[in-house]
């Protein structure tokens, strides 16, 4: 089975990776950001000789980012963002083919260990199975 495993983050916690600190996130050393590099790197090169890796990607902070939506007449309509205050995003994943939900977990829950500076704030690593069936189970037909 594959699996959706995401990581996330907001603004606030990308300026801090760039030595920013806020009420929300210390800044990061430039060692602190090594290691986790260097930590995120080796759950990666497991993944990938365990064969279990299909995919692993870092995103782009959240200020670079566009949201689309139609109007009532059917033009896009494009908007910058998110802003500062927005809360957490998706900030990277990993696309795992996993023998069971079991792995899956036991995988998230070494990526949830990603050092980082004392008083960063922590986020679920969230787990989400790829439906495989083009939505069969859902009533559909299958061809998505």
């Amino acid at each position: 089975m594959k699996y959706l495993v995401m990581v996330q983050g907001a603004q606030a916690d990308y300026e801090a990776m760039k030595g920013t600190a806020s009420d929300r996130s210390p800044a990061w050393s430039e060692q602190e950001l090594r290691a986790m590099f260097a930590y995120m790197n080796a759950v990666s090169d497991d993944l990938s000789e365990s064969g279990e890796l299909v995919d692993a990607q870092g995103l782009v902070e959240p200020a670079r980012t566009r949201f689309v939506t139609a109007d009532e007449e059917g033009r896009p309509v494009v908007t910058d963002g998110p802003y500062g205050e927005t809360k957490e995003v998706l900030a990277g994943y990993w696309v795992l083919d996993c023998a069971s939900l079991d792995r899956v977990t036991e995988i998230a829950a070494r990526v949830a260990q990603c050092p980082g500076p004392v008083g960063s704030p922590v986020y679920p690593v969230v787990i989400r199975q790829i439906d495989e069936a083009g939505g069969a189970d859902l009533g559909g037909d299958g061809t998505a």
